[in-house]
C-alpha cells in the first residue's frame, strides 16, 4: 500500500463538491456526489465503466454543468465563472487524457511548446526551451524531443501527454484512466511516473480509473463510484475490507495482487 504523502495539508481543500447530480436524459450519472481533494493528495476514483468517473472531471475543470450542486476549485465555484476567468482557472489545472491528445503533425517539441506559445507569450525562446528540457527528463523522455507521436510506443506517448499537462505548472492534475490500453510493465511505469509527478512537482491529482493496480499504486485515498454515489473511501485496503457484493465482485474481477 502506498504511505501517505507527508506533505499533504488536510487543513487545505483544493476541491470541494456538494451535492453534485448530472444526469443525460432520464439517466442519472451522478447522484449526489460529496467530495474533497487536499493539497499534494492523490486521490484515486474508482469505479466501473460507464458510472460517471469521466463526468465528474469534465464538471470540475468546467467542460460540463452540474445539474445540482456546489463545485469550488481553488476557491472559485467553478459553474459561476465567466468564460475568461473558467479559462483563468483551466491553466492551473492539468488534465491528462486517455488518448494523450497530442498533435500528429508536430514534433514531441512542438507539442509542449505550443501551450507556452498560446498561454506564456512572455517567455523567451531559450525560457521554453530550458521548460520543455525540465518537463522531458521529469517524464524520462529527453531523447524523444524531436520524434514525431507515431514514433512513440503507447506508454511514451501517455508520458508525453502528462509532460505536456505539466508544462504550465498545473496546481492540480485530472488523470483520466492513465494506464488504460498499456501493457502491466509500461502501466507499472506509469503508475511511478504519477507518484513522482506528486513529489517532484506538488501536484494535487484526481485519478480516474478502473485498474485496481494503478488505485493501489498512487492512491493516499481511494474513494468507490457506485450506482452514482461514492459508497467506500480511505485507503484502498478500507475500501475492499467489505461484505458489500459490489465492491467484492469489482476486486474479485479486475485486481492482480
Amino acid at each position: 500500500m502506498k504511505e501517505i504523502n507527508p506533505r499533504i495539508d488536510r487543513s487545505r481543500k483544493v476541491i470541494e463538491i456538494r451535492g453534485l447530480k448530472k444526469a443525460f436524459d432520464d439517466f442519472e450519472v451522478l447522484k449526489g456526489v460529496d467530495l474533497d481533494l487536499y493539497q499534494g493528495e492523490n486521490l484515486v476514483v474508482l469505479g466501473r465503466s460507464g458510472t460517471g468517473k469521466s463526468v465528474l472531471i469534465k464538471i470540475i475543470s468546467g467542460l460540463l454543468k452540474p445539474d445540482e450542486g456546489y463545485v469550488n476549485v481553488l476557491g472559485e465555484e467553478v459553474d459561476r465563472l465567466t468564460p475568461k476567468e473558467l479559462d483563468a482557472l483551466r491553466l492551473k489545472i492539468g488534465f491528462s487524457f486517455q488518448n494523450s491528445a497530442l498533435y500528429d503533425s508536430m514534433t514531441v517539441k512542438e507539442n509542449l511548446e505550443f501551450p507556452l506559445i498560446r498561454h506564456a507569450k512572455d517567455l523567451t525562446q531559450k525560457d521554453r526551451d530550458r521548460i520543455i528540457s525540465v518537463v522531458l527528463e521529469a517524464v524520462g523522455l529527453s531523447q524523444a524531443m524531436n520524434q514525431m507521436p507515431s514514433e512513440l510506443s503507447g506508454g511514451q506517448r501517455k508520458r508525453i501527454g502528462i509532460a505536456r499537462t505539466l508544462i504550465l505548472k498545473p496546481e492540480i492534475m485530472l488523470y483520466d484512466e492513465p494506464t488504460a490500453g498499456l501493457d502491466p510493465i509500461t502501466s507499472i511505469e506509469i503508475n511511478r511516473l504519477i507518484n513522482e509527478v506528486q513529489r517532484r512537482f506538488n501536484t494535487s491529482s484526481i485519478i480516474i480509473t478502473h485498474d485496481l493496480t494503478c488505485a493501489k499504486a498512487v492512491g493516499d485515498r481511494v474513494v468507490m463510484l457506485l450506482d452514482g454515489q461514492f459508497q467506500r473511501q480511505g485507503t484502498f485496503d478500507e475500501v475492499f475490507d467489505t461484505n458489500d457484493e459490489r465492491v467484492k465482485a469489482f476486486y474479485n474481477y479486475n485486481f492482480i495482487d
